[in-house]
């Protein structure tokens, strides 16, 4: 069999194929995590984002090449999570540039639009970094390229692009160090190839379903009272026309209530707003164009949504807004005490999507809103956010939970905007941070051997200490990072650690450091048995 051609249909199976293969493999893809620590979530990540990508196809009643590609370019954009997903929405960005105006795709179509995926994606990221999921794009495409000039057969295009890239995946550890240090190749890499292999099944007619039935709950998701609630009906719908304005059609709506979305280009916008109108709201987007894929709910007879007001949202309008991720109830209490209008309930296994951020976004009403993510792989995504959001909005870069505490205590009420974010950013680096969580696996980092089931002690990121005893690692990773330049360390434990064992944990850490002022905290967060603030 020879496919020379890919029309709507198929390329809608290819990326149904490649979805059901990505998830049945996300396991896989998380234990691949550089650190040997259960917080692995970079398939999770990438099988939320791509099944967002695939939520959005399924809708379209007639495929065609562009509007299956622009639907998983919209969707993914939305359901990004974590670093891994956020590059992975713009490989798809950049794939949906190289199928506009195609009513087909040739075997060198797909390389060219292989080859835009491959720019967009390292376009997005600062500074690129070999060794990743950015290196198998670019050899998927460079191979793509050199394989559509003698090849006009999709099937063995892709057999002999994906042993290819298989074959880079394998070499990812010499690029990198620390992932031939763990003894892992590159997570999001190997994401990507199965995606891909996803796409070369369904041309070769092979079908491969889900393993089971995929359960996803926003982390926007709570109950909610119905006295919270200001405006009772949950609008979302799409308009499909010609010409669409965003921006005219936000302006037009924006006084008939409160988190509001608005999303899509000249042929197909995204709207969702909470309001007491919804019929008013649909009025004038009937004067654009046809509405598709119309859902009102009414929220106050409601207790779970998939898209809800926050119980503490600010109905007054003030200067200054603050969003924080964080996992616990004791440091979203902490964050809440710190003014914090908006916790979104994520952090290592759970990273908020784009939209998730987005939303939180909407639902603070100030003029300049300030985003903690508290997580390396949960910048991107609040940084995506910000791009797509219409209100003023800083990132404040914050890794830990540690530095984002700080940053927030940092905030002067009466300091200009500009001197806030700089001093918010500058506290980071005084900060250190020490977890102590356990090993999922049997590894290798910095010359220590661990094994399934030790304790480790890790300072800035790095793995420093290995153990049995979660007290003793504790302070053992303590006694390595500690100097007579530090003056107070701040305790959260949780929810793993009893109250009686941090009180006892308090005292020996009291009697061991007493010219150190030291503080604990219930943080209740998983995974993480203590997290240390070092100041």
């Amino acid at each position: 069999m020879k496919i020379g051609h890919l029309n709507g249909e198929i390329l809608k199976n290819m990326f149904i194929q490649g979805n059901n293969v990505l998830y049945n493999n996300r396991d896989i893809v998380n234990s691949l995590n550089v650190f040997p620590v259960p917080d692995g979530d970079t398939g999770t990540n990438m099988s939320l984002t791509f099944d967002s990508a695939v939520n959005e196809i399924l809708k379209i009643e007639n495929p065609s090449i562009e509007s299956v590609a622009k639907s998983a370019s919209k969707g993914s954009l939305m359901g990004a999570r974590g670093n891994s997903g956020v590059i992975l929405s713009q490989i798809l960005r950049g794939l949906e540039k190289g199928c506009r105006g195609k009513k087909s795709l040739t075997v060198q179509d797909f390389a060219q639009a292989l080859k835009l995926a491959s720019d967009t994606a390292y376009k997005a990221v600062m500074k690129p970094i070999e060794g990743t999921i950015l290196t198998i794009i670019r050899e998927a495409s460079e191979r793509a390229l050199d394989l559509a000039d003698s090849n006009d057969d999709f099937i063995d295009f892709f057999d002999m692009m994906i042993l290819h890239i298989e074959e880079v995946l394998e070499k990812t550890p010499d690029m990198l160090d620390v992932l031939k240090q763990a003894g892992v190749v590159d997570a999001g890499g190997k994401g990507l190839i199965l995606i891909i292999k996803g796409f070369w099944q369904a041309i070769s007619g092979k079908e491969i379903a889900k393993s089971q039935k995929q359960q996803t709950q926003s982390s926007a998701e709570k109950e909610i009272s119905n006295e919270s609630i200001e405006f009772g009906y949950c609008t979302e719908f799409m308009i499909r026309g010609n010409g669409l304005d965003c921006e005219v059609f936000k302006n037009k709506i924006k006084g008939y209530g409160d988190s509001m979305l608005v999303v899509g280009d000249e042929d197909l916008v995204k709207v969702h707003i909470h309001t007491n109108n919804p019929g008013k709201v649909i009025e004038h987007g009937l004067e654009l164009g046809e509405l598709i894929d119309i859902k009102i709910d009414n929220m106050r007879h409601q207790h779970k949504n998939t898209l809800i007001l926050e119980e503490s949202l600010e109905k007054e309008f003030k200067k200054y807004g603050f969003i924080a991720v964080a996992m616990g109830k004791g440091l979203s209490s902490i964050f809440k005490d710190l003014n914090i209008d908006n916790v979104i309930e994520g952090g290592q296994t759970m990273n908020p999507s784009t939209e998730d951020i987005l939303k939180a976004i909407n639902e603070v009403n100030a003029e300049n809103i300030f985003i903690l993510p508290n997580n390396s792989n949960i910048i991107l995504a609040a940084n995506q956010a910000k791009e797509l959001s219409d209100k003023n909005v800083i990132v404040i870069p914050s890794k830990t939970v540690p530095q984002g505490i700080a940053s927030m205590l940092e905030f002067d009420l009466s300091a200009e905007l500009e001197e806030n974010e700089e001093n918010m950013k500058d506290i980071i680096s005084d900060v250190n941070t020490v977890q102590i969580t356990y090993s999922v696996r049997d590894s290798k980092f910095n010359d220590l051997d661990i094994k399934k089931g030790d304790i480790l002690g890790i300072y800035d990121g790095d793995i420093t200490e290995v153990g049995n005893d979660v007290s003793t690692v504790a302070i053992d990773t303590l006694d390595k990072v500690i100097n007579d330049d530090h003056e107070i360390l701040t305790i959260y434990y949780g929810k793993e650690i009893s109250e009686d064992e941090s009180n006892e944990f308090h005292s020996l850490i009291e009697e061991k450091y007493p010219d150190i002022d030291v503080e604990i905290y219930f943080g209740g967060q998983p995974l993480y048995y203590y997290i240390f603030s070092i100041e």
